[in-house]
């Protein structure tokens, strides 16, 4: 069995699609799913999914693409996050990439999300791009070591890797490292132990191979461990046992 460790089921791609969503899903042996938060006021539509279905777990957190939304407070996050369904805290992180200027708002709601973490004990999810350098001394500033977490959709360097898998972070593999010319990205695959690894969709985007450019779903995490498989010449069951077991470990979540 699989776990896709990070979606978006609330997004409009595929939020009126959930029953055949969790049919492929079913159908490819993919057991639960993380729906991920990236803004407070859509959160309610996450957390309402994680209720609704046993199989769906929720975060809360605020996406550092999103500037033109009101300061978010560690009061707010706790509060939110004392939920059952609610396993963790982001997304959040540092994007240099989509954003430029003055991006101190970014890194302060990135500590944020941080102390808020270690707060209320419970994992973060980073999305770091084109920032490396700094999520990285942020983290070890805000002590996110104490919390640990998943450096998610990772597309960093194995340098990167290796120092987040310092602070105690596992690395989550999207549909990016089944990509032709992720030649970069495959090779950060191939030097992370399985240990330290999760697998997840990003959906709706970044679809993997054979799906590329489609609307990409839960259910198509299989080929992202079929890919890890191949790069690390495992067999697939051990890259989805060893995957899965790791999701359930850090989230502290129990398998049913």
């Amino acid at each position: 069995m699989l776990v896709d460790s990070h979606c978006h089921l609330d997004f409009p791609e595929i939020a009126g699609q959930l029953d055949s969503v969790f049919a492929l899903m079913r159908e490819n042996q993919v057991e639960r799913a993380l729906c991920v938060s990236v803004t407070l006021e859509d959160f309610p539509r996450v957390r309402k999914i994680a209720e609704t279905y046993q199989h769906v777990h929720a975060s809360v957190g605020v996406h550092p693409d999103y500037e033109k939304v009101d300061a978010v407070s560690v009061a707010e996050l706790l509060e939110l996050a004392d939920h059952p369904r609610v396993v963790a805290i982001g997304e959040t992180g540092l994007d240099y990439f989509r954003l430029k200027g003055d991006l101190e708002w970014q890194r302060e709601r990135f500590r944020t999300h941080i102390r808020a973490a270690r707060e209320c004990g419970k994992p973060l999810i980073i999305h770091t791009r084109a920032a490396a350098e700094d999520t990285l001394r942020v983290m070890r500033e805000e002590g996110a070591g104490k919390v640990g977490g998943v450096m998610h959709c990772f597309t960093e360097s194995v340098e990167v890797a290796r120092a987040a898998m310092d602070l105690g972070f596992y690395i989550s593999f999207s549909g990016i490292v089944t990509f032709k010319n992720a030649k970069d990205i495959k090779a950060v695959a191939v030097s992370v132990p399985m240990e330290r690894m999760l697998v997840e969709t990003d959906s709706p985007y970044l679809a993997p191979v054979p799906y590329r450019g489609r609307t990409n779903q839960p259910g198509y995490v299989k080929h992202v461990a079929e890919e890890i498989a191949r790069l690390k010449g495992v067999a697939f069951e051990q890259v989805c046992d060893v995957t899965t077991c790791n999701f359930y470990k850090l989230f502290n979540t129990i398998k049913v």
